[in-house]
C-alpha cells in the first residue's frame, strides 16, 4: 500500500513539473475606471487579459512605446483580450477614454 501511495505521489509531482513551465496568464480587470491590479511584472513573452469587468462603461487600453505598443480600440462591458509583451521594459497602459486610468507592467 505505502508504495502505491509513493507512486500516485510520483504521478501528482510529475503532472505539476509539465505545467509548471506555463506562465499563468494574469488577469486584469477594468472596473469603476481602474484597473485591477494597477501594477504586474511579468517575463519577455508573458501575457496579460485585460477584462472590461464594467457593467456600462465602455474602455480603450493601449500603450504607446518606442518598443511596443497595442491598441485594443473600443472594449464594451464584457469583452476581453489578450496582450503579450514581447520586450522588456517598463510600460503604462492608459485607457483613451478615461486619462486617470493606468496600468504600470514591468517586463524583464
Amino acid at each position: 500500500m505505502a508504495s502505491l501511495a509513493l507512486a500516485l505521489i510520483g504521478i501528482g509531482a510529475g503532472a505539476l513539473a509539465l505545467t509548471a513551465g506555463e506562465a499563468p496568464l494574469q488577469r486584469i480587470a477594468q472596473k469603476g475606471r481602474a484597473f485591477a491590479p494597477g501594477a504586474v511584472a511579468l517575463k519577455v513573452g508573458e501575457s496579460v487579459e485585460i477584462v472590461n469587468d464594467d457593467g456600462d462603461l465602455v474602455h480603450h487600453a493601449y500603450i504607446e512605446h518606442p518598443d511596443f505598443n497595442f491598441d485594443t480600440g473600443e472594449q464594451i462591458p464584457g469583452s476581453r483580450i489578450v496582450v503579450t509583451f514581447p520586450a522588456k521594459g517598463s510600460f503604462t497602459v492608459l485607457c483613451g477614454i478615461h486619462p486617470k486610468m493606468k496600468l504600470a507592467v514591468t517586463v524583464k
